[in-house]
C-alpha cells in the first residue's frame, strides 16, 4: 500500500513556440532571484550599497554555476573530458549528433566550492571586509535555492530513490523508460504524448507495472532544506551570532551536508560511484570534510581580522 501512490510522469517544460522553458531551468531562476530577495534584505541591514549587491549576483551565479557542472564532471562523469567536452560548458549534446539537453548534471559540493571560490574573488575585488563576512550571509540564500533545485531534480526524475515498499514510493516512468523507448513502445513519434499514453492508457499497463516504486529522495532533501533555511534566517535575524564570523557559515555546511549524508543512504548512486569507501557512496564521502570544516568554523575558529 503506497500513501503517495504517485505515477510521476509530468511535463518537463513550458512550451513557448520558438523554445521550452524546462522546470529545471525554472526552479533555478527562481532560487536566484529569491535569493537576490533575500540578500538585499541582508545588505540593507548591513547598510551595504546597491552596487555591491549587483556584482554580488554575478559572482553567485557564475561561481555556483560553473562549481555545480565541473563538480558533476570530475566527480561523476569524467569520461565526459574525453568522450563530450564541449558539452560540459554548453547546453548541447554533441557526441552522436547535435542535440539541445540544457545543462543536465550540477553537483551541489561542485557549487559549494565554486561558491567559497568566487566569493574570495568578490571579496578581493569589491567589498574588501572577509570572506567569511561574506559567506555568512551567502548561506542563508543559498539554503533556499537548495530546496528549488531539489524540486527540479524530482520533476526532471533526476536523483531518484531507490525502490522501496514504503508508504512512500513513486513510480519515475521516466527515468525508466528513456524517451526512444517510451516512442518504441508506443508507436507515438511526439515524446511527451508517448509518454502521457504510457501512463494513463490500460493498453500499456504491462509495461507501467515493470516501473518500481522508489523513494522520492529529492523531496526528502527539499523538506529537510526548509528547516536548513528557517534555522539561519532565525540565526541571522534574531541573535547576534551573525557577529561570530564563520558561525552562520560553519552552521550551514553542518545541518546541510549532514542532510545530504542521511538521505543518500536512501539514493540509487549517481552515475558511476567513483570515490567508495566503508560502504559509503560519493556524496557521503564528499559530505563528511564539508560537515568538519563547519564543526571547526563554529566551535574553534577565531578571528583574527577586525572588520571595518
Amino acid at each position: 500500500m503506497y500513501a503517495l501512490d504517485i505515477v510521476w510522469n509530468p511535463s518537463k517544460g513550458i512550451d513557448l513556440g520558438f523554445f521550452t522553458l524546462h522546470f529545471y531551468s525554472l526552479m533555478w531562476i527562481i532560487a536566484f532571484l529569491l535569493g537576490f530577495y533575500i540578500v538585499k534584505r541582508i545588505f540593507i541591514n548591513e547598510k551595504q550599497t546597491n552596487e555591491a549587491l549587483d556584482s554580488l549576483f554575478i559572482y553567485s551565479v557564475l561561481g555556483i554555476m560553473l562549481g555545480a557542472r565541473l563538480g558533476h564532471v570530475i566527480f561523476y562523469q569524467p569520461e565526459l573530458i574525453n568522450d563530450d567536452f564541449f558539452s560540459i560548458f554548453l547546453p548541447f549534446k554533441f557526441k552522436g549528433g547535435v542535440e539541445f539537453t540544457g545543462f543536465q548534471g550540477l553537483a551541489s559540493h561542485g557549487a559549494a566550492i565554486g561558491m567559497i571560490i568566487s566569493m574570495y574573488l568578490y571579496n578581493k575585488k569589491v567589498i574588501k571586509k572577509t570572506v567569511l563576512w561574506i559567506l555568512d550571509r551567502v548561506v542563508v540564500p543559498v539554503a533556499l535555492g537548495a530546496v528549488f533545485v531539489r524540486l527540479g531534480n524530482f520533476i526532471n526524475s533526476e536523483i531518484i530513490g531507490k525502490v522501496t515498499d514504503s508508504s512512500f514510493g513513486v513510480q519515475f516512468i521516466q527515468d525508466t523508460y528513456n524517451k526512444y523507448d517510451v516512442v518504441k513502445i508506443t508507436g507515438i513519434k511526439d515524446v511527451k504524448d508517448a509518454y502521457t499514453a504510457l501512463g494513463s492508457d490500460p493498453k500499456y499497463a504491462e509495461y507501467l507495472e515493470k516501473v518500481p516504486f522508489r523513494h522520492p529522495a529529492q523531496l526528502y532533501e527539499a523538506f529537510s532544506y526548509v528547516f536548513v533555511f528557517l534555522i539561519l534566517m532565525f540565526v541571522y535575524w534574531k541573535t547576534n551570532k551573525s557577529e561570530q564570523q564563520g558561525y552562520l557559515f560553519g552552521l550551514f555546511l553542518v545541518l546541510l551536508w549532514t542532510v545530504r549524508f542521511f538521505v543518500e543512504y536512501l539514493k540509487e548512486p549517481q552515475g558511476e560511484e567513483y570515490f567508495t569507501m566503508f560502504g559509503l557512496q560519493t556524496g557521503q564521502l564528499l559530505s563528511i570534510p564539508f560537515i568538519l570544516i563547519g564543526l571547526y568554523f563554529m566551535f574553534v575558529y577565531k578571528s583574527k581580522q577586525k572588520l571595518s
